[in-house]
């Protein structure tokens, strides 16, 4: 028997997202079925997969397929059955508490863990509870992002490093998830990466941004680093680049935060939001990983 008969896929834009049905992600995959799926995500940087009911344990057995799973800094948004599963939501627990983060506003382009030396670059999110209206989550595509780029913008991007800070993007939480332990800051000091990757697979070169860490340019002065950046997103968030995702309950996500930028609109904070969230581990030698190195912010022109 094939162990792909039921698999079956529907293209959601030309070259970003992809759904993918005929799997019950909370069975046991075949190594055959693993590996169609891996091969299809080399192709599109977020896979949809719909009518999913997973318990905490099945969301992190699925993100396995695809690496070793991390345990976020923020430890306070962990499950408290599978640590390596993040609560994103705007709940809270019989004594007030939140029982995750990032509950509801809006979220701007930004590329997960974009702040680390080394970030995990693979992520999931399972939708469980979702707002009547609003909360929507769109992605930009970083490989066409980067061929649409006019020539002197990939001239001036060419070699270049961006210096990402995670105290930037801290600073746009709402208030309640601005606060992070000491460990937490230790471990996200400023870095830099690469501006341009090539995937490793396909060849393609793509752009790494994040709106929301990225504080300038390596050798640049900030307003000429800041300018050039304004640019540089200007252009990557065409329209024709982005895929925007409408939720429904049962809906999971898997995307590659190696060559995609993703956003939150904003919701009815009265609304009942929760989605479950892992980060995976990629392989560099089938995926986009950022390799950076410590930084220093940039200095005042």
């Amino acid at each position: 028997m094939n162990p792909d008969a039921n698999l079956q896929t529907r293209p959601l834009h030309p070259t970003l997202a992809c759904e993918v049905t005929g799997l019950a992600l909370w069975e046991t995959a075949q190594p055959e079925t693993a590996e169609t799926v891996r091969a299809l995500w080399a192709r599109y940087g977020v896979l949809v997969f719909r009518r999913q009911a997973l318990s905490d344990a099945e969301v992190a057995a699925f993100s396995a397929w695809f690496g070793p799973l991390e345990r976020t800094v923020r430890t306070d948004w962990a499950s408290p059955v599978v640590p390596e599963i993040g609560l994103i939501s705007n709940l809270r627990d019989g004594q007030s508490r939140p029982i995750g983060g990032l509950g509801d506003g809006e979220i701007q382009w930004h590329s997960d863990q974009s702040y680390m030396q080394n970030p995990a670059t693979g992520a999931v999110l399972y939708a469980l509870e979702l707002p009547p209206e609003g909360g929507h989550t769109s992605w930009v595509d970083l490989r066409a992002a980067y061929a649409g780029l006019p020539d002197q913008l990939k001239c001036a991007v060419e070699g270049r490093h961006g210096i990402f800070d995670y105290t930037k993007r801290l600073a746009g939480y709402q208030e309640g998830d601005r606060a992070i332990s000491e460990e937490a800051r230790r471990k996200t000091p400023p870095v830099s990466h690469p501006l341009v990757h090539t995937h490793p697979l396909t060849g393609a070169k793509a752009l790494y941004l994040d709106s929301t860490t990225t504080v300038g340019i390596a050798g640049m002065d900030a307003a000429a680093g800041t300018a050039l950046l304004a640019d540089i997103y200007a252009a990557a968030t065409r329209p024709e680049n982005i895929y925007s995702h409408r939720w429904q309950v049962g809906d999971l996500l898997l995307w590659d935060n190696g060559y995609t930028m993703h956003r939150r609109e904003p919701f009815d904070p009265a609304a009942r939001r929760l989605m479950k969230r892992s980060t995976i581990i990629l392989d560099p030698k089938r995926h986009i990983v950022p390799d950076g190195a410590p930084a220093e912010l940039p200095a005042a022109a």
